[in-house]
């Protein structure tokens, strides 16, 4: 028989089945979310910082898996997700003058450490399989309700801390020397920050998987701040563009039948790639 592409009855039905509505909830979640986040990631230079993250994520949650099938220890993925990527996230809170060590090279030891980590535990594991793979090469199609929930509480978290605490944040990134004269803490802001960045990034790891989650916290952002000069433009955008690749994404994976979280990333650049010539091009005729 040949083969049919999906039609929009298919999806409407799978969508009044609830097949399809968490995920694509939790993807436009994430993506708002993490789109926000991601100017800030950007601003303080920490993108890779961002993927050790995520990747610290995706080993945690193969190490939940491994000791639940294994030694059957209950630890809950999210739970494992979390700590791990907390655990990396407080290595790099840390100051690293003491170590002689620079602060790319305990990034790539972090990121290559728990990709081959989550590899070596996938490759061990003969239960949940598929699961696994989800994870490491990102797929919504394994959003679970209890994921859909824990990343809008933990995302309404980070959202509300950022806008709480927004000219804060903004003051200590582009003037650290003069939001402390002000009498700001800088490093507290810094580090809370980043931990709440770094608890996000776990919770949408477990349920989107480590591609897609990368992509949101550094695609939006970037696309923000080559379009816009005020920050709070830049935010609108970058949040707007994050939510908006998280469902179109994945409506494009389910038509075309791409890997979903593939999908999300294509349409969360696509911005980005219409963004850089047109800055191009206003910057020469600024100068023209």
């Amino acid at each position: 028989m040949p083969h049919t592409q999906p039609t929009w009855a298919e999806f409407v039905a799978g969508w009044q089945l609830d097949i399809y509505r968490d995920p694509v909830y939790c993807g436009v979640i994430a993506g708002l979310v993490l789109g926000y986040l991601g100017v800030f990631v950007v601003l303080r230079r920490m993108v890779f910082i961002t993927a050790a993250v995520s990747q610290a994520a995706g080993l945690g949650v193969a190490l939940s898996f491994y000791l639940q099938i294994q030694l059957g220890l209950a630890l809950p993925p999210v739970v494992g997700a979390v700590l791990l990527s907390l655990a990396v996230a407080g290595v790099f809170a840390l100051p690293l003058d003491r170590l002689h060590m620079s602060r790319e090279s305990l990034l790539g030891v972090a990121y290559l450490l728990a990709w081959a980590g989550s590899v070596m535990l996938g490759d061990r594991i003969a239960q949940e399989a598929h699961d696994i793979s989800a994870i490491l090469f990102g797929t919504a199609v394994l959003v679970r309700p209890w994921d859909l929930y824990t990343m809008a509480a933990v995302g309404g978290v980070a959202l509300l801390f950022h806008l709480w605490m927004h000219r804060g944040l903004v003051f200590a990134i582009f003037d650290p020397e003069g939001a402390r004269v002000q009498g700001l803490p800088v490093r507290m802001l810094d580090l809370s920050g980043f931990l709440l960045t770094a608890l996000t990034v776990s919770v949408a790891t477990r349920a989107l998987g480590v591609l897609p989650v990368f992509a949101f916290a550094v695609l939006p952002g970037t696309t923000g701040l080559l379009l816009a000069g005020r920050v709070r433009s830049v935010l609108a955008i970058a949040a707007t563009i994050g939510a908006l690749s998280g469902v179109v994404g994945y409506i494009a994976a389910f038509f075309w039948e791409f890997p979903v979280g593939a999908c999300q990333t294509v349409v969360a650049a696509a911005p980005l790639l219409v963004a850089i010539p047109v800055r191009v091009l206003r910057g020469r005729l600024l100068r023209s």
